[in-house]
């Protein structure tokens, strides 16, 4: 080959710069990747607008707020700066609190927000309260964390997401005193009927797949988190909208037809299930112990002032007890008018929003170690959702921000020693057919307990061998595991009848009659509220009933002899009262 009809370097120059190109575009995501978001349920307002089809939004249904704006998903912003907390002026003591009916018996023994009423340490020392209304949980954060109020509020669910950045300075560590009280159907979850498999009967299961608008960092999101969790439906399975409260969420609803449901608060979702088309799923009128609102000090503080904190926590209480006058009632439904700017005659229908958490209901939650819907439960719960959700990092031990001890203090002194929970359903004995017929299935949970061949008994033991020897050991290790879990959605959902189903494989099919089957699953079945009622006495045991099921329903139809999947216990959670 003559010189001449060799390629010129510039054309090894230029193929260079193509093939370097090419590979450049090949290769664009590992060089140049897009950037990484953990937050489900990012969405513009366009693509809103292109997915909400040609119906036009119902004008008629009230929600609290008509416009809305959609929010992407997002952690909690870092806080804006700590400090330590501002000296009392004249002793006065900043309280944060947002609109919510659960925070009547303070405003009712201040007298409302100013600081006016005198409140008294144990040892008789003055100290004032001045409630500051910061109804934004972040701006809340802040305030309590640059020292501008010494008190927070909020559910403990919440607090989790407060937690790695609190605890990167101790003088804001919270420590939490007191309950105040149990959302008692002031949140919900509503539905679509044209969103479920069967419109009079919609069920958590109808959410896998679909969008729902709610309040990000909010305690509509722990609610939905564990009604989804529970019900057998991963978060990943549905599409989040966020709004940045409650009742844009509710307006959202109200007028995006693409929006298969929404959490929200009242009196927003007792507005929307009004409306034919809509249903309440679950309010926690029927998860009556699954929210818990709490205030906190910081730890600076409380260092400072155990006394005043011991104040606040007895002065409280005081003011839930006049909270059961009529009077009473009355007179905070005028201060929260006064403080909330809302009429009167609505913030005394609030007050059935929330059940206030008397001296022994408070023990019962900080510290009964066998209460299933406790402290330290929620606690816990919340960062095993929130982690799922890559919201928050490493956990922060509940025993960290829980301080029981002015509850302890009080344990001998009356009236709190004798102090009765008062939050309790009474349950009357029902059949299985009389629960499902009057009741209004919301989840299904699905669990597993391995029983020995023809047994019933949870604690068998058998015997194994293992490196050449013979040992005893139980057939199912994980009991504990799996009552724990069945006691936590119990005691979430307290106001709700537990059915137990009980379930066998089609192994013995053919040779074994239906019937024996059927006994010896409901006998599976009653062993678990045998043991449910052991471990947790607190328990009424009317509130589960208990049916076999045998080989009639199996796991997965398309493989119904799946014998592992098929030995299966399953727990359905019946509201009491059917709203068809």
């Amino acid at each position: 080959m003559s010189d001449s009809s060799r390629p010129k370097p510039l054309f090894f120059v230029v193929l260079g710069l193509i093939v370097v190109s090419l590979l450049g575009y090949g290769f664009r995501k590992v060089l140049f990747p897009p950037e990484k978001t953990d937050k489900p349920g990012q969405i513009t307002m366009d693509d809103l607008r292109q997915a909400n089809g040609t119906e036009a939004p119902d004008p008629n249904v009230p929600t609290t707020v008509k416009e809305y704006t959609f929010k992407p998903s997002e952690k909690l912003p870092p806080i804006k700066g700590t400090s330590a907390y501002q000296p009392l002026q004249e002793r006065t003591v900043k309280f944060a609190l947002n609109v919510w009916a659960g925070w009547a018996p303070i405003i009712l023994q201040n007298g409302g927000d100013q600081a006016a009423k005198t409140w008294t340490t144990p040892s008789g020392e003055p100290f004032k309260v001045e409630l500051v209304l910061i109804d934004n949980p972040v701006a809340m954060r802040d305030a309590y964390a640059s020292g501008n109020v010494h008190i927070g509020w909020a559910t403990l669910d919440m607090m989790p997401l407060f937690m790695d950045e609190l605890k990167k300075d101790p003088r804001i560590m919270p420590r939490v005193y007191q309950q105040v009280d149990f959302s008692n159907g002031g949140d919900g979850i509503v539905i679509r009927r044209s969103a479920a498999r069967d419109p009079k009967h919609p069920t958590i299961g109808d959410l896998r797949g679909k969008k729902i608008v709610l309040a990000q960092n909010s305690p509509s999101e722990y609610f939905l988190l564990n009604a989804l969790v529970n019900g057998g439906v991963q978060p990943a399975a549905v599409e989040f909208i966020y709004t940045s409260d409650a009742f844009q969420a509710a307006a959202a609803f109200s007028a995006d037809k693409s929006l298969a449901a929404c959490v929200s608060w009242a009196p927003d979702i007792y507005n929307l299930s009004e409306v034919p088309a809509n249903h309440l799923l679950v309010s926690t009128a029927t998860a009556n112990k699954l929210i818990a609102d709490v205030w906190f000090a910081r730890a600076d503080f409380a260092r400072d002032h155990p006394d005043i904190c011991e104040g606040l926590v007895r002065g409280i209480f005081q003011g839930m007890e006049l909270m059961k006058t009529e009077d009473g009632k009355k007179q905070a439904a005028l201060l929260m008018s006064k403080l909330y700017s809302i009429p009167e005659n609505e913030t005394a229908g609030m007050l059935a929003d929330a059940h206030s958490t008397n001296y022994a209901e408070n023990r019962e939650f900080f510290m009964n170690q066998n209460n299933p819907a406790n402290f330290e439960r929620t606690w816990n719960t919340a960062y095993m959702l929130y982690r799922k959700m890559n919201r928050i990092r490493q956990a922060v031990p509940f025993d960290q921000v829980a301080d029981f001890s002015i509850l302890q203090k009080l344990a001998d002194e009356e009236p709190y020693k004798s102090s009765r929970n008062e939050y309790q359903v009474n349950f009357a004995p029902k059949s299985v057919s009389t629960v499902k017929a009057e009741g209004s299935e919301i989840l299904t949970k699905i669990v597993t307990v391995l029983f020995a061949p023809n047994s019933w008994d949870m604690r068998k033991k058998v015997i194994v061998r293992e490196n050449g020897k013979e040992i005893e050991k139980f057939y199912d290790p994980n009991v504990d595991a799996v009552l724990e879990e069945v006691a936590q959605l119990a005691g979430q959902y307290g106001a709700a009848n537990i059915v137990i189903e009980g379930h066998t494989d089609a192994s013995m099919r053919g040779q074994a009659s239906e019937q024996a089957v059927k006994e010896l699953s409901g006998n599976r079945a009653a062993a678990v509220k045998t043991e449910l009622i052991k471990k947790f006495p607190n328990f009424n045991p009317n509130q589960f009933v208990v049916e076999g099921m045998g080989w009639a329903r199996p796991a997965d139809r398309d493989d119904p002899n799946n014998h592992a999947k098929n030995r299966r216990v399953e727990i359905k959670v019946i509201a009491l009262e059917n709203p068809e």
